[in-house]
């Protein structure tokens, strides 16, 4: 166990309220009549469709294609019967639809073919990383970032310590100190999976100390399997956000995340503990992501606990399995009480970053006051854990200087809100960060259309002056040769033309050169002259003879 622990600036001590889900081992969720998948469970494009209405589907068949470097593979959480395919709800912010597979289940849970690779130390890195993208694997930490891409650093940075992300301080949510508890041995050995395709000598799972039960069960594989030496359990104190990557990283190794940053920039990788777990499953088992642990918790709950839960099952089947008192209802969130959505609609499906269901009693999780001026208090920016500005961050968001936010490092807000929950001025500054950022994305994308317009217009005119140069030069060309066939022709002429005039000099100074002759004969014989001077007489008529 590591002796040297660093902190990080701000963070707090909100109440836990992690006991009321663990006191009981993890159970599966009941098979829904009805599933609703979405094709967008991560970060990246949206995944294809490969089946149609009417197909029949087994259980983890790929229903859905990655659509990109960028994206995640879909596959069916059980067998059933495509129904539609169609935009509904899902889990999101925005609380816009989208795009969705809905399938009717069968009840048989049927699989599919499978194929597991116990061995696959065997495997070249390429093959692994494909059974991992093929099995539709995305971050299961809330990300949702495509886990066969994370683990494909660029070559151009060099990754020496893999971090694996045990610490879950968010209030309420225990879903990984479950899954830690009870299957060890599958997170321990994907993360094994993954030191062999990183090629990394170091490996550091933090864990805060209120997990007891999952540091005991962890440390006890490692020590069966002598492998204390290439994976180090380190516990952390508790405090909020210890669980964010960033601070994370800090107070395991001292390293700070540069702004605007990634962990691989310094030379680290971070994964969850499920996310391992899920790998494993693939590579050795040839199952694919078709299901993950799910904290259903809160006081307005009979039987909280954690299940796994497939995919596309609606919120509120798995609200009626843990005895929902509606009564007692007062809110529903999806994710926990910090950095948690509310949920209007109990229908929307389950997805892959889908880690908890909170519902709470209006006692529980009291609603804030109604926001007042701000007072300048400070006391927000000496809890943030990014060491940010959040008033001036503030100001910026509610005044939509979205440049003066950005400069101000608003990216690296990792919305845990920690400066909402101390504002006595009860602003919920998550939401105005929240709020910038989207329509800063929204900003960048709109440029990013008028540039590829602008490129498009571009490329077509030069394309189009390419045209008209090559057409140009053609004309020239043809023009030029006709010149040249003119001026051949015309030279031809030309000595024709000086040859005839030769022949018409020669003549005049021949017949000049004749008379010259005739005049010097004359000027010779006078009587040549007279002769030629004298008139000729007119000719005399004979008379006829006298009578």
């Amino acid at each position: 166990m590591s002796d040297k622990l660093w902190d990080f600036h701000g963070g707090i001590h909100p109440p836990e309220n992690k006991t009321q889900s663990t006191q009981v081992p993890i159970t599966t969720a009941p098979l829904p009549a009805r599933l609703v998948i979405p094709l967008q469970q991560h970060i990246g494009q949206p995944a294809e469709p490969l089946v149609e209405i009417g197909d029949k589907v087994l259980k983890g068949q790929m229903i859905c294609a990655a659509n990109g470097y960028v994206s995640v593979a879909v596959h069916a959480p059980t067998s059933g019967t495509v129904v539609a395919i169609t935009e509904h709800t899902v889990p999101h912010p925005s609380g816009l639809p989208d795009l969705c597979v809905i399938m009717d289940t069968d009840g048989r849970e049927q699989w599919a073919e499978r194929s597991p690779t116990p061995d696959y130390r065997d495997l070249e890195r390429t093959e692994l990383l494909d059974i991992i993208a093929n099995a539709g694997i995305a971050g299961l930490g809330g990300a949702g970032f495509p886990a066969a891409v994370k683990l494909n650093p660029s070559q151009e940075v060099s990754i020496d310590i893999l971090v694996i992300n045990g610490a879950e301080c968010e209030p309420y949510i225990t879903a990984d100190d479950m899954l830690m508890q009870e299957r060890a041995a599958e997170i321990i050995q994907g993360i094994e999976i993954v030191i062999q395709l990183l090629g990394v000598k170091r490996c550091l799972i933090g864990i805060e100390a209120n997990k007891p039960q999952a540091i005991a069960a962890l440390e006890k594989y490692l020590l069966e399997h002598q492998l204390q030496q290439q994976i180090e359990l380190v516990t952390i104190p508790v405090k909020y956000p210890s669980g964010g990557e960033k601070q994370l990283i800090r107070i395991l190794t001292g390293r700070e995340v540069p702004s605007g940053g990634i962990p691989a920039d310094i030379g680290i990788l971070c994964h969850n503990p499920g996310t391992c777990a899920a790998i494993y499953r693939a590579v050795v088992l040839g199952e694919p992501l078709i299901s993950r642990i799910v904290t259903l918790t809160g006081a307005a709950l009979a039987s909280p606990g954690n299940l796994e839960v497939l995919f596309g099952t609606p919120v509120s089947e798995l609200l009626a399995h843990c005895q929902l008192q509606e009564d007692k209802l007062d809110r529903l969130l999806m994710g926990g009480p910090m950095m948690g959505v509310a949920l209007e609609d109990p229908s929307l499906p389950i997805v892959k970053t889908t880690n908890c269901i909170v519902a709470s009693t209006r006692d529980e999780l009291p609603q804030s006051g109604p926001e007042q001026a701000c007072i300048r208090c400070g006391m927000c920016a000496e809890v943030c854990p990014a060491t940010l500005l959040p008033q001036q961050l503030y100001w910026y968001a509610k005044s939509k200087e979205f440049d003066k936010a950005l400069e101000h490092n608003l990216l690296d807000c990792i919305e845990c809100g920690a400066c909402s929950y101390v504002c006595p001025s009860n602003i919920p500054l998550v939401q105005y960060y929240r709020y910038a950022k989207g329509e800063i994305r929204a900003q960048e994308h709109e440029h990013t259309r008028s540039e590829h317009s602008r490129q498009r217009f571009e490329a077509r005119k030069a394309r189009q002056d390419q045209e008209a140069a090559e057409k140009e030069a053609r004309r020239t060309q043809r023009a030029e040769a006709a010149a040249t066939k003119k001026r051949s022709q015309s030279g031809a002429t030309t000595d024709d033309a000086a040859a005839t005039k030769a022949a018409v000099i020669q003549a005049a100074l021949e017949r000049a050169q004749a008379k010259k002759a005739g005049q010097q004969a004359t000027a010779q014989d006078p009587g040549a002259r007279d002769l030629k001077t004298t008139k000729p007489q007119p000719k005399q008529t004979e008379e006829p003879a006298g009578e």
